[in-house]
């Protein structure tokens, strides 16, 4: 077992450990939420990802909510919200890679052994946690993941079922290796939000459960993947603040739109 904290320039943005907490969920809750060749798990999990990493040569603070989910028989997270505090990396990172980006106030600290993280959109904190670190994990272990991304851009006619690049899947396929870890005990709160229904549409089912995760970056690759059937995706295509929580054409608007 390898102890030993990270080592590097005090204060580097590079040293930031990701907070990464996990709950289970309703799997009924998840399927709703999952466009038709995106599947869900026996036994789905949410997994959000709070973050302070460079991206395009600044820090960017953000959330990242994922649900446990499976496409072409690979078992992955589907990407339903990047919530972040840089403005730059928002539209090309959707433009680009169909990645779920939107503009919120992110925030992020550890002081001392105490861990805190809130998320604010549009006036509503709708997530929000609190932990204390309770002691250091197994480090070295390799893990690979698959996230699902949808690239998509619905037809300037604006006549339903209609797009000018329909809809395909983007996977992510990342491998690291834990450099260090440290598990954290503490509470997960969330919110009701019109925006970001988070605390509604994914329910916690169970306890949380939470880590300071320093990762080393072994591999990286995005592709596009398999496409969507258009009419079945068309009811996803709108969404909620830049997130993939269903929108207007899924649903009811979020009822402070303005």
């Amino acid at each position: 077992m390898n102890d030993r904290a990270p080592q590097g320039i005090p204060g580097d943005s590079l040293n930031w450990p990701m907070l990464k907490i996990a709950y289970p969920t309703d799997p009924t809750r998840v399927a709703a939420l999952l466009p038709p060749g995106i599947e869900p798990v026996g036994e789905p999990e949410v997994r959000l990802t709070v973050y302070h990493f460079p991206v395009l040569a600044e820090p960017e603070r953000g959330l990242v909510v994922n649900v446990t989910a499976i496409h072409e028989e690979i078992e992955g997270e589907y990407s339903l919200a990047y919530a972040i505090d840089q403005e730059q990396a928002v539209f090309i990172s959707r433009e680009l890679w169909g990645q779920p980006k939107f503009l919120a106030d992110v925030r992020y600290f550890r002081l001392g052994n105490q861990i805190e993280a809130a998320v604010t959109h549009r006036g509503h904190t709708f997530f929000e946690y609190r932990g204390t670190v309770a002691g250091t994990d197994e480090s070295g272990e390799v893990t690979e993941v698959n996230e699902w991304w949808i690239k998509c851009a619905r037809a300037v006619t604006m006549r339903p079922n209609e797009y000018d690049y329909p809809p395909r899947v983007v996977r992510v396929h990342a491998k690291y290796r834990t450099a260090f870890q440290q598990s954290v005990d503490g509470e997960l709160t969330l919110r009701d939000s019109p925006w970001d229904p988070l605390a509604t549409a994914l329910p916690m089912r169970g306890p949380a459960t939470a880590r300071l995760w320093w990762p080393e970056f072994l591999a990286r690759e995005i592709t596009l993947a398999g496409a969507l059937d258009p009419e079945g995706f068309w009811r996803f295509a709108d969404t909620v603040g830049g997130s993939r929580f269903p929108g207007q054409v899924g649903g009811p608007p979020p009822s402070d739109a303005r």
